[in-house]
């Protein structure tokens, strides 16, 4: 089962089929920790819709929170940038730390949703997409559903110095989440692939792959210790790191076409502004 959030109001999918959700507001929905068995009931009476609508970023008053260093290959990215400021052991200090790496991404309005332009810093000469599974948190701490997230990323900056990372992730447009959210009781598997394609000028400028086994830390730990001091009354979004780094004579340039497919979510698609 899919959530979209629309131009036209919330969109359920289910079984290869579209219906209006009820109205009931968008914040109040995703703090809910039975949140597909609620929609799962709404669908037998629910108006069935001919096509998906314009969709918008699957967020309402939500943030949206990141985890850094939970992939080697992330990992090996970040000392390797931090070398030259001296904080090169910083990164493998975190990934072999049982206390995770969590940071602020973005409130609701620095966020965008697919099909719209995701922004490089004017003042970065190497930045980069970080295509990341994003988990859907209910108020109460539990995983109810998950989406794509695109955590846009200034490797200059922060490589400049550590304490550089909150100017590197975030600023306007540097957060993107979507196309909708898969909502599931279960976990995805260790087998479930994150691809990254970027395209320029139509043609193929990168790709690259990973799965989740390639995590080192769990999700359910990751949200342990957001939640352990923080409360979120409607929820919140915590992207879980990137293990795809591209290398680092690739940066992206304006028009850039981003893509980030998960299934069974779906595909993240962003034009760099």
């Amino acid at each position: 089962m899919h959530l979209y959030r629309s131009k036209d109001g919330t969109v359920i999918e289910h079984g290869g089929n579209h219906f209006a959700a009820p109205a009931l507001a968008w914040d109040a929905l995703i703090a809910r920790d039975d949140l597909q068995a609620f929609l799962e009931r709404q669908v037998s009476t629910a108006r069935q819709l001919d096509h998906l609508p314009d969709l918008l970023a699957p967020i309402g008053s939500q943030e949206v929170w990141g985890a850094g260093v939970t992939y080697n290959r992330s990992r090996s990215a970040r000392m390797e940038e931090a070398q030259s400021a001296g904080g090169g052991d910083f990164y493998d200090r975190i990934y072999g730390a049982e206390r995770p790496e969590l940071f602020f991404k973005a409130p609701p309005s620095r966020v965008v949703g697919s099909g719209d332009r995701v922004v490089i810093r004017r003042d970065s000469s190497w930045s980069v997409p970080e295509p990341e599974l994003t988990l859907l948190v209910a108020a109460s701490g539990k995983i109810t559903g998950y989406t794509i997230g695109n955590d846009m990323s200034a490797r200059d900056i922060e490589g400049e110095n550590p304490l550089y990372l909150p100017q590197a992730k975030m600023y306007d447009g540097s957060c993107a989440l979507g196309p909708g959210i898969w909502l599931s009781e279960n976990p995805l598997p260790g087998s479930t692939e994150i691809r990254l394609e970027i395209f320029r000028d139509s043609s193929l400028a990168f790709q690259g792959i990973t799965n989740l086994a390639e995590m080192k830390r769990t999700p359910e730990t990751l949200v342990k210790y957001l939640f352990s001091h923080i409360r979120f009354p409607n929820g919140c979004f915590l992207m879980t790191g990137t293990g795809i780094v591209p290398p680092e004579r690739f940066t992206l340039k304006a028009n850039d076409e981003i893509r980030i497919t998960i299934e069974p979510i779906g595909t993240l698609v962003n034009t760099v502004g």
